[in-house]
């Protein structure tokens, strides 16, 4: 009987039908996932294309996350939505600009449609499976915005939970208008905080403050220092939420899958009301004590030069400050929870409904592109249910936003943990919709070559398509998801644009930049040498020797128990980082596996020495420990994965589905009605690579 018909030998054993079934007690230690889960990747606003930091920080991990729960959960359970964040002062101060210095002729929906789609290509190139990326301003996620938008806000009006204020907006003299956020900037005045770009009432850091405290304001349009003039908006009482706040934090504190920079940023901002005043002010502050509102002062501690005044809420702080800015002492405030802004004046947003004889505001980008991804859940499960498709187990939204049976992940950068995990957790709670309090995935930045890196900064990272010149997808993709930036913020280096110097040439005394040093190791591709390499390796000897020995099929024999149990062993430890968004750590697992398949099998297939039968156990015990990566890999470098898969003989659904997790190769036949055996496999041409190298990489000649 020809080795690939099935059968039994010396050193084979006759396959068992049945996948590994684990024992109860490992079975009870694994982690839980969701009926159905919704994630999100944070919102770009539509005034650029994305830069790297975008997609390594946010949108990879992201689809890490949502490609390994499609095949832990199933595909029908998992939606996966982003989009462009269309409104707001950014946008409108991004197309003033173009059209006052490029002589850009197009609309605003124009502009902002070319940067969506230019957002869209990038994340395309990355394989980032978003089920739907929409714009809040745009087709077909436009009206479904507008609708919730205008239905979320009269719920809040409803509930009491919004107040009508009257504050001060900044005016240019010079240019006659009132000025958008984006228009005005200052220096951050939240203690601390050392931000020289903040902006009309949020820094670049994600601190809030009222307008008023801005430190030397100056409009963008005319370079002037602007005023301060009387508008009405709509304001959520956040303060009012504080407990619901902190009985959160506590809940999150508890949760294995909240990082610790969440509870920690979100505390801060529930600190008491503090104003900070530095000590040579001393006595212009005793002269006017007796006007402030109830207080306590704490005497600066050693070694510090202000002094505080606590207060019991955050309006008694405001009415001091009034006191104390007549007075001439100058102060800076600690953080605490304030009223959140819901409209603004500005044209360009999103209509907000006429409530108590207000008219013609606009929704602040910053709350609506919080429910946003409401509205694009809405969007992509009625295009399904009007075409029929039954892609997704539900087309209600709310069994996905309001179920106790799913879950929301957002992952957002840590600046943005203010509002997602502050306004949105009191927003949801307000509302009494039963919408789920999400849990939100908080990444630190990548830096780029050790510095903080922003589009609109002096460090300007390199655009997310520019690094594809150099690097292919699946190669950033792993290098990022390796960063480990659940616990710190990390450089990113990539070596064609490290422009710092190298060493001097001996010969001629000149610099020689990083970038052009070949004996300088790219740091970037540290990961890629596992992919093209290991990867690489193990799955060709399998692929190699089954054309060998068994005829391109499958082996007829079973892998021996201790390969089984390695298998079963990574799964396991895979699930649980991936469980806690721990990218880097699942990595390590199928990496440290992949290679102990390496070394297994050169030392079988050497020791097998002619001996076919000795060399089809080898390839048993390799082709399962092949599948098992392949698996573990697959959220992480999907289309080389998805080729070996192909190669193998099986349908993506069946090979990539968790509920076979423990199958190997042969089981996974079995289960197609097939032996082993008789399983036939993609034969694999010459010299044939799963994960390549990009051909910048690839020396001359080879």
């Amino acid at each position: 009987m020809p080795p690939h018909a099935g059968g039994n030998n010396a050193i084979g054993q006759r396959f068992n039908p049945m996948a590994t079934e684990l024992d109860s007690a490992t079975e009870a230690a694994r982690p839980t996932f969701p009926k159905r889960a919704i994630i999100t990747g944070g919102m770009p606003y539509g005034n650029k294309n994305l830069h790297f930091g975008h997609i390594g920080g946010v949108f990879v991990p992201a689809d890490f996350f949502a490609r390994f729960l499609r095949d832990r959960i199933g595909a029908q359970n998992v939606v996966f939505v982003s989009g462009t964040d269309c409104f707001g002062s950014p946008i409108m101060e991004g197309y003033r600009k173009k059209v006052e210095g490029e002589g850009y002729t197009g609309t605003i929906e124009d502009y902002v449609r070319h940067n969506h789609d230019l957002q869209k290509q990038a994340l395309d190139a990355y394989q980032i499976s978003l089920d739907i990326f929409a714009g809040s301003g745009l087709e077909p996620a436009k009206p479904f915005h507008a609708t919730l938008s205008d239905k979320l806000i009269r719920r809040l009006h409803e509930k009491g939970v919004l107040v009508k204020r009257t504050t001060r907006q900044f005016f240019d003299v010079k240019a006659q208008t009132f000025l958008n956020g984006r228009q005005v900037q200052g220096r951050c005045p939240v203690r601390g905080c050392k931000s020289e770009k903040a902006y009309a009432d949020e820094c670049d850091l994600g601190h809030q403050f009222d307008p008023e405290e801005l430190i030397n304001p100056v409009s963008q349009l005319t370079g002037t220092t602007p005023e301060l003039r009387p508008v009405d908006n709509w304001y959520f009482d956040l303060p009012r939420f504080h407990e619901v706040l902190d009985d959160l934090m506590d809940e999150w504190d508890a949760d294995p899958q909240v990082r610790a920079i969440v509870t920690k940023t979100v505390r801060e901002s529930l600190a008491d009301p503090v104003i900070y005043i530095q000590s040579k002010f001393r006595d212009q502050f005793d002269a006017v004590e007796s006007k402030l509102p109830q207080h306590t002062v704490r005497e600066a501690e050693k070694g510090q030069t202000s002094f505080s005044v606590g207060f019991a809420n955050w309006e008694d702080r405001d009415s001091a400050r009034e006191v104390l800015e007549s007075s001439g002492v100058r102060f800076r405030t600690g953080k605490t929870l304030l009223p959140f802004r819901i409209t603004g004046n500005i044209e360009w947003g999103v209509a907000a409904p006429d409530l108590e004889g207000t008219h013609d505001l606009t929704v602040w980008c910053w709350p609506e592109s919080l429910w946003a991804p409401i509205s694009f859940t809405q969007t992509v499960l009625d295009a399904d249910a009007k075409a029929g498709t039954g892609r997704y187990s539900t087309d209600d939204w709310r069994d996905w936003w309001c179920s106790k049976d799913a879950k929301v992940y957002q992952f957002i950068g840590q600046d943005n943990i203010y509002f997602y995990c502050v306004v949105q957790p009191a927003l949801w709670e307000a509302l009494d919709w039963g919408l789920t309090q999400d849990i939100p995935v908080a990444n630190y930045h990548i830096l780029f070559m050790n510095k903080k890196a922003s589009s609109s900064g002096a460090i300007k990272p390199p655009m997310a398509a520019e690094l594809l010149d150099y690097y292919t997808p699946e190669q950033l993709r792993a290098h990022w998801l390796s960063l480990g930036l659940d616990q710190k913020a990390v450089s990113f280096s990539p070596k064609p644009f490290d422009t710092s110097v190298s060493h001097k040439d001996k010969k001629t005394g000149e610099e020689v930049l990083v970038k052009d040093d070949p004996r300088v190791v790219d740091p970037a591709l540290k990961e890629s040498a596992f992919l093209t390499n290991i990867f690489n390796r193990l799955a060709r000897s399998c692929f190699y020797g089954a054309a060998n020995v068994c005829d391109s099929h499958l082996p007829s024999v079973a892998p021996h128990a201790e390969v089984v149990e390695a298998c079963v062993k990574a799964t396991l430890e895979f699930e649980k980082c991936a469980h806690t968004f721990d990218a880097h750590g699942a990595l390590a697992v199928a990496e440290d596996f992949c290679r102990a398949a390496n070394k297994r099998w050169g030392d079988a297939s050497k020791a097998a020495n002619g001996d076919d039968a000795a060399y089809e156990q080898a390839l048993a015990d390799a082709f399962a420990e092949l599948r098992c990566v392949t698996l573990l890999m697959h959220p992480a470098v999907p289309a080389g994965c998805e080729q070996i898969c192909d190669h193998m003989g099986f349908e993506h659904e069946l090979f990539f589905s968790w509920e076979n997790a423990f199958a190997t190769p042969g089981q996974l036949a079995q289960k197609l009605g097939e032996e082993p055996g008789e399983h036939a496999i993609v034969a694999l041409p010459p010299r044939f690579d799963f994960f390549q190298k990009h051909p910048s990489q690839v020396k001359k000649g080879k």
